[in-house]
């Protein structure tokens, strides 16, 4: 009976982390996906058309994930060293300083460009290391569930922006929304990583259903490491090719002024939250992570294909949050599948190769890929065909992982 209290206090401490990390990365990703929201109001007050939103769009979105992608890999295995916990915390301190910067020096599209680089520097490691916790408080049969907590912050940032956002950029204009966002992000995070996260494991590893069962210790020559890192590369593609896109494709394409922007895109996001939460459950009751991501990524591609040729609102956000419900399940899945395939050591720099090579060509493409159709044809439409396609060939790539993965 004296041993159940100790027990019971460290499980709710592990439960407690990821719940924590996941705050840290609903701020995160407020402060990264600010500028994609007031990209209409940003364009209007530089009076750019259609071509100049594709071609100048590009370059600010796109800046972001070359930066971030390439503090992913470099600062990834550095951070590891440093300690998880600190680099969590250097992290929140840089991107939070650089989106409160946005307000006195954005005034040009190069000096945005310029703090957009910064940006993607800063939070280059917050991921990586958030996965290194992670791998160590949770046993590899409830990572699935745990990555989720914390990964739950993206979809919840996604789906409330909007409804933050806008209201903000119509009541105070873009640039002191990106300073109050910066700074109420920076007074929440810090103190809460600073009280409530610690790096030590508080897993048994005599026990062998709780120990990392890596599929190789060197696990760049593993090819199975770079498969999934291309399915990672498409699902950034994907997942930020409507990010980014999406509210200018409504307000241009679809004739849905900005102010009416709020409730439709919530509603489209916010089924990702459910998406995650039913296919993290699924990913760790079944362990067919892969399958179910292959299965998620070819009815997204279907839906979004679907919505490419609607023009009613309701049919429109319908679409798009299926597609967004069943594209959760490789998010739901990633970080436990990749955390599978690295030793338990080398976590934190193996998600950091894996989430900066995915943003570098996914995140990068995106934002570049979905511009250059705009500003080659004008045509916004033409552009979401993109993301149809690269979910078909996310599918076809995580079905063959699926294929290859012993369980």
């Amino acid at each position: 009976m004296k041993s159940a209290t100790p027990v019971k206090s460290a499980s709710l401490i592990r439960w407690r982390i990821p719940i924590v990390l996941g705050v840290t990365v609903f701020v995160n990703y407020l402060d990264r996906n600010n500028l994609a929201l007031a990209l209409p109001r940003i364009a209007r007050d530089f009076g750019w058309n259609d071509r100049e939103v594709g071609a100048y769009g590009e370059w600010l979105l796109g800046a972001f994930f070359l930066s971030y992608a390439l503090s992913n890999m470099l600062l990834g295995p550095l951070a590891e060293r440093f300690g998880p916990k600190r680099s969590i915390i250097a992290a929140i301190a840089a991107f939070s300083l650089f989106t409160i910067l946005s307000a006195p020096l954005g005034q040009s599209l190069t000096a945005l460009i310029v703090l957009r680089l910064l940006l993607g520097l800063g939070e280059g490691v917050h991921i990586p290391m958030s996965s290194a916790i992670t791998s160590r408080w949770f046993p590899p049969h409830e990572r699935s569930r745990a990555n989720t907590i914390w990964g739950a912050g993206i979809i919840l940032a996604v789906a409330s922006a909007p409804l933050i956002v806008i209201p903000l950029v119509r009541a105070a204009g873009w640039r002191p929304t990106f300073a109050i966002l910066g700074t109420v992000g920076m007074l929440l995070s810090l103190p809460l990583v600073w009280f409530f996260v610690d790096d030590a494991p508080q897993i048994d590893r005599s026990n062998p259903k709780l120990v990392d069962n890596a599929e190789t210790a060197d696990y760049k020559r593993d090819w199975k490491f770079w498969l999934v890192t291309l399915g990672g590369t498409l699902n950034a593609f994907c997942a930020f090719g409507i990010l980014n896109w999406l509210p200018t494709y409504f307000d241009r394409a679809k004739g849905i002024d900005f102010e009416r922007l709020g409730y439709p895109l919530a509603m489209i996001f916010t089924a990702g939250i459910v998406g995650m939460a039913l296919m993290a459950y699924l990913g760790d009751k079944f362990q067919r992570r892969a399958l179910i991501a292959s299965i998620g990524f070819a009815i997204a591609g279907v839906f979004v294909y679907i919505a490419s040729s609607a023009n009613e609102l309701a049919i429109l956000v319908l679409c798009f949050a299926i597609a967004v419900f069943f594209q959760s399940a490789y998010g739901a899945q990633e970080y436990a599948i990749v955390q599978r395939l690295l030793p338990p050591n080398r976590v934190g720099a193996g998600t950091g190769l894996y989430n900066g090579l995915s943003i570098l060509f996914g995140g990068v493409g995106g934002s570049l890929v979905p511009g250059s159709i705009v500003a080659a044809t004008g045509s916004f439409d033409a552009a979401i065909s993109s993301i149809v396609a690269g979910a078909i060939l996310a599918a076809f790539v995580m079905l063959v992982l699926a294929r290859s993965l012993r369980y």
